[in-house]
């Protein structure tokens, strides 16, 4: 039966020259723009585009599922980092940089993937780190050329004295998953994975501050939206996934620690505009423990050599916590980070 045959009306058959019109038109809008990731691929150091990815037989033997990855830690940060800051810096020196140039908060990668950018144009960059922070990813954002302001309990508490300090210096306060250029930069990611036109029943992508499940999310959503976007954080840092339960225009749950090995996903105090976001884009948040995530780095390297820091693990990690939901299906996850110190 077709479904011109159950229409009623002299308006029910529309051309489909009118779909966005009627349809598109009542969708939710989104801050991230499928142009501006496109425009993003043309812009981002290519350094950082194009990573990686392939189907990995002996980790999908392990986790019983068909697993493709994508390996966005071979490049001068060993993190995806690189694609937003670069695309942020792009369009930046387009609107005009401030003199004395940016601050922002970080737990490493985004630093390190800022202060590169910043590096290649001679723009002063002034970071915010945790006492607690690891101390490789200080060393490279020092290295880098980033000056690196050590103070608060954990990131959030940094980012509190970055956001007041850059008041005080007029500077302005870059924060990742804010910052839409930043999202859509991490939006090249879910391109790449569907170029080689291939589809997926599932993506999982770690959710920190949100730039990477965003930007991806935005992408594959629109160009293919029967698959499943999952999110996935630590355990003891749940702030993101409580706060995109109570959905669209719900309250931001804040909690009072972040208390996972998974320093890059440690949030506690989630970013609205980045919660909001996610609604209408990601259709499953899930959280795993620190202990799997161990487990999951583990068979990471074993079956691959790569060596990834727990957040870049998370995507497995979620497989590991719970197989049956992802037996036989087709799955992509990004191994997003690189920057383990010393093993966990």
């Amino acid at each position: 039966v077709l479904m011109t045959e159950l229409a009623e009306g002299e308006n029910a058959i529309q051309p489909l020259s009118r779909w966005a019109e009627l349809v598109g038109a009542g969708r939710p809008t989104s801050r991230l723009s499928l142009d501006n990731i496109v425009d993003a691929a043309a812009r981002i150091d290519p350094v950082f585009l194009n990573s990686p990815q392939y189907d990995c037989e002996p980790l999908s033997n392990e986790l019983g599922t068909a697993l493709t990855l994508k390996v966005d830690t071979v490049n001068p940060i060993r993190s995806f980092k690189g694609r937003g800051a670069s695309y942020f810096m792009s369009k930046s020196m387009e609107a005009g940089v401030p003199q004395k140039g940016f601050a922002c908060a970080s737990a490493g990668n985004f630093g390190q993937a800022l202060a590169y950018a910043c590096r290649a144009h001679r723009i002063p960059l002034t970071v915010f780190a945790a006492e607690s922070a690891n101390p490789l990813k200080i060393m490279r954002m020092r290295a880098l050329g980033a000056v690196v302001r050590l103070g608060g309990a954990d990131f959030d508490g940094a980012k509190s004295l970055g956001r007041e300090w850059s008041r005080g210096e007029d500077i302005p306060f870059i924060e990742d998953g804010r910052e839409p250029w930043i999202s859509e930069g991490a939006g090249t990611i879910g391109r790449e994975l569907l170029s080689l036109d291939e589809t997926f029943d599932a993506v999982l992508v770690p959710l920190g501050n949100g730039a990477l499940l965003n930007g991806v999310a935005r992408w594959i959503k629109a160009a293919s939206p029967a698959t499943e976007i999952i999110g996935v954080s630590a355990m003891g840092a749940p702030a993101m996934e409580r706060s995109w339960r109570n959905g669209p225009g719900g309250a931001v749950v804040e909690t009072s620690s972040a208390d996972t090995i998974a320093d890059g996903v440690a949030v506690r105090v989630p970013i609205p505009e980045a919660v909001g976001d996610m609604h209408g884009l990601v259709d499953d948040v899930v959280l795993v423990e620190d202990e799997v995530t161990k487990q999951a780095m583990a068979l990471i390297q074993e079956h691959t050599g790569i060596v990834v820091e727990p957040s870049g693990g998370l995507g497995v990690a979620a497989i590991l916590a719970d197989p049956s939901r992802y037996a036989g299906r087709r799955i992509a996850t990004i191994l997003c980070g690189g920057n383990r110190a010393a093993v966990v």
